[in-house]
C-alpha cells in the first residue's frame, strides 16, 4: 500500500495562527487587568461578526445561495438561548455550564429552523430563494416581539444575564476556532468539492451522482446553527435582547462582510467582518451627539470606496502591486541565491543511462555494399 507524503502549507493554517495569536494576547491583557471594558466589548462584537460573517459564507460563497435571512437565525439562537440561560441562572448561575447549554440548545434551534429553511431551497434560486429567506427573517422577528412579557419578553425584549467581560470574548474566540476547525476541514475535503461542484453547475452534479438535496441541507444547517450560536454569545454580551437589532439591514450587513471579504474567501471573510465591526464602534464612538447623524453616512462611503477599490479596472495594476501577498513576499521570502542555486539533476553527465552526446557526435556511418550497389534487374540486394 503506497502512503502519500502530506506536505505541510501555511496558509491552510494562518487562520488559526492569527485568531490563536489574538486570544492569547488579549487574554494575557483581560486577565492582567490591563483591557478596557470598551475593549472587551469590541472584541466580542469581533468574535460574534466573525462567526457570522463564515457561516454565511457557507450558503453564499461555497454552496452559491443567496439568503437574506441570517439575522433571523442568529434571533432564534438569542432568544432560545438566552430563555434557557435566565432559566438556569438560578441553579446554575452564569458559568461556564450555563454558556455550554444555551449555546448548544440555542444552536440545535437555530439549526432546525435551517433545515426547514432549506427544504424550498432545493426547488428555489436566486431572488426567490433571497425573497424566502428575507421573509422567514421577518416572521421570526414578528413572532418574538408579540410574545408575551412572562415568555420572551413581547416589544420590550427579552431579559439575559450578563456574563463576565473578561472571559466571554475568550470564549467566544474559542468557538471561533472550533467553527474555523469545522468550516475548512469540510470544505476540502469530499463533501466540500461536492459543496462547490453544486455552485458551480447543480445538473452536472446530479449527473455525476452528487446527492444535491442532503448537502443542501446540510450546509443551511450548518450555517443556521453558528447564526444561532453567535445569537447566544449576542445574548450574554447583552443585558437585554429585542428583535428590532435583528432586521433586514443586519442581514444585509453580514451580507455585506461576506462580500467584501470575497466569495468562498474565509480568510477574507474574518478579516472584513473584523474591519466593519471595528468601523462602526468607531463611528459610533468619534460621532455623537449632533455628529451621531454622520455615521450611517460615513460608513456607507467608507464602504464605497472599499468596492471600488477592490472592483475598478483601472486600479487592477495597483491592486496587483500593492497587495498584502506581494508585500508579505518581499518582506519574508528570501531571494535565492545563486551560489547555492543546485544543479539540474538530470544533466548529461549526471545521469549515466543516457549517451554521452560526445560518443555520439564521433560516431562514423558505414554505408553496406548491398544497400548501395542495385542488381542489375533496378532492384536492390536482400
Amino acid at each position: 500500500m503506497i502512503k502519500h507524503k502530506k506536505n505541510f502549507k501555511l496558509k491552510h493554517y494562518i487562520n488559526y495562527i492569527g485568531i490563536g495569536f489574538v486570544t492569547i494576547l488579549f487574554s494575557i491583557l483581560s486577565l492582567t487587568g490591563n483591557a478596557s471594558i470598551s475593549l472587551q466589548f469590541l472584541l466580542e462584537k469581533i468574535a460574534i461578526s466573525i462567526i457570522l460573517a463564515v457561516s454565511l459564507g457557507l450558503v453564499v460563497g461555497f454552496l452559491g445561495e443567496l439568503s437574506l435571512g441570517h439575522a433571523g437565525f442568529m434571533c432564534i439562537g438569542a432568544y432560545i438561548g438566552g430563555k434557557v440561560s435566565a432559566m438556569l441562572e438560578a441553579s446554575l448561575g452564569c458559568g461556564i455550564s450555563n454558556l455550554l447549554i444555551s449555546l448548544i440548545v440555542g444552536g440545535i434551534a437555530a439549526g432546525i429552523c435551517g433545515v426547514i429553511i432549506g427544504l424550498p431551497a432545493l426547488r428555489l434560486r436566486g431572488d426567490y430563494l433571497a425573497i424566502v429567506t428575507l421573509a422567514f427573517g421577518e416572521i421570526v422577528k414578528t413572532i418574538f416581539i408579540n410574545t408575551s412579557a412572562e415568555s420572551f419578553g413581547g416589544a420590550t425584549g427579552l431579559s439575559t444575564p450578563r456574563y463576565n467581560r473578561e472571559f466571554l470574548f475568550i470564549y467566544a474566540f474559542i468557538i471561533v476556532l472550533i467553527m474555523l476547525f469545522i468550516v475548512q476541514n469540510l470544505i476540502r475535503s469530499k463533501h466540500g468539492r461536492a459543496i462547490t461542484a453544486i455552485r458551480d453547475s447543480e445538473i452536472a452534479s446530479r449527473a455525476t451522482g452528487i446527492n444535491v438535496t442532503r448537502y443542501k441541507l446540510l450546509v443551511f444547517a450548518l450555517s443556521a446553527f453558528f447564526a444561532g450560536i453567535a445569537g447566544v454569545l449576542f445574548s450574554f454580551s447583552n443585558y437585554r435582547v429585542q428583535c428590532t437589532k435583528f432586521d433586514y439591514n443586519y442581514s444585509i450587513e453580514i451580507l455585506v462582510m461576506v462580500v467584501l471579504g470575497g466569495m468562498g474567501n474565509i480568510t477574507g471573510g474574518i478579516i472584513s467582518s473584523s474591519l466593519i465591526t471595528l468601523l462602526q464602534v468607531k463611528l459610533a464612538t468619534l460621532l455623537s451627539g449632533n455628529l451621531a447623524v454622520l455615521q450611517n453616512v460615513l460608513y456607507a462611503l467608507i464602504l464605497v470606496l472599499i468596492v471600488i477599490y477592490n472592483n475598478a479596472p483601472r486600479l487592477k495594476g495597483f491592486r496587483e502591486k500593492y497587495s498584502i501577498k506581494v508585500l508579505f513576499n518581499k518582506i519574508f521570502k528570501k531571494k535565492a541565491d545563486p551560489a547555492t542555486v543546485r544543479d539540474d539533476e538530470a544533466k548529461w553527465d549526471r545521469v549515466p543511462t543516457k549517451i554521452n552526446v560526445d560518443d555520439l557526435l564521433s560516431m562514423d556511418l558505414v554505408v553496406t555494399e548491398s544497400v548501395a550497389k542495385p542488381d542489375k534487374g533496378g532492384e536492390h540486394n536482400e
